[in-house]
């Protein structure tokens, strides 16, 4: 499977808490919510819209996953709600156990065997395996080189700090932009995949 990254993230890189306020206060955050303003059906809601359509499954890191997990089921009957609803997930986590798994059709991935079981999923046959969010998970993946697209929604704000999804690890790693489309309100959408080390 094809492991796709898709992120709102802000100018110098954050990508904390874009959905509201309360959804990620860690380290003092106080910007959450600040993706609204930016947000576009057509651009950014059409990028959103073509990931969930190639998408085979869904993968969460714990926190991100409990955020969709309190919020779309309440949303059936939208289309994109009900795909979101109806598709497999997986979440990582050390701390989540099957009795927490409320929202349908979701897998737990051991965090302690993540990046095993996840090399197993991205050398399996099958469609796009699509994360949003989850900071923690996509260092994790882009440090074990384990992306293959890297959808990025650049919104055209300065945060100040906050989480990241990029390795602070000194590693180069070069990337191709394959696409982009720019929206009314000057987001960015560009996608990248990785140019093979030769």
């Amino acid at each position: 499977m094809r492991i796709v990254i898709t992120e709102f993230i802000s100018l110098d890189g954050v990508v904390q808490a874009p959905g509201g306020q309360g959804e990620d206060d860690d380290g003092g955050f106080a910007h959450g919510g600040w993706s609204h303003p930016f947000f576009d059906p057509e651009v950014v809601g059409g990028s959103f819209s073509e990931a969930m359509e190639n998408a085979e499954a869904l993968l969460f890191g714990r926190r991100t996953w409990q955020t969709m997990a309190a919020a779309w089921p309440d949303r059936a009957g939208d289309p994109f709600a009900d795909r979101m609803n109806s598709v497999p997930k997986y979440v990582v986590s050390r701390t989540l156990d099957e009795a927490d798994l409320t929202w349908h059709n979701t897998t737990l991935i051991a965090g302690d065997k993540a990046v095993d079981h996840l090399r197993e999923l991205h050398a399996a046959e099958g469609g796009d395996l699509v994360v949003m969010g989850s900071p923690t998970l996509v260092r994790t993946l882009l440090g074990e080189g384990l992306v293959d697209e890297l959808r990025l929604m650049v919104m055209p704000v300065l945060l100040g700090g906050g989480k990241s999804i990029f390795p602070a690890d000194g590693g180069l790693r070069t990337l191709e932009l394959v696409s982009t489309a720019i929206s009314p309100a000057g987001v960015h959408v560009c996608t990248y995949r990785p140019i093979a080390e030769s």
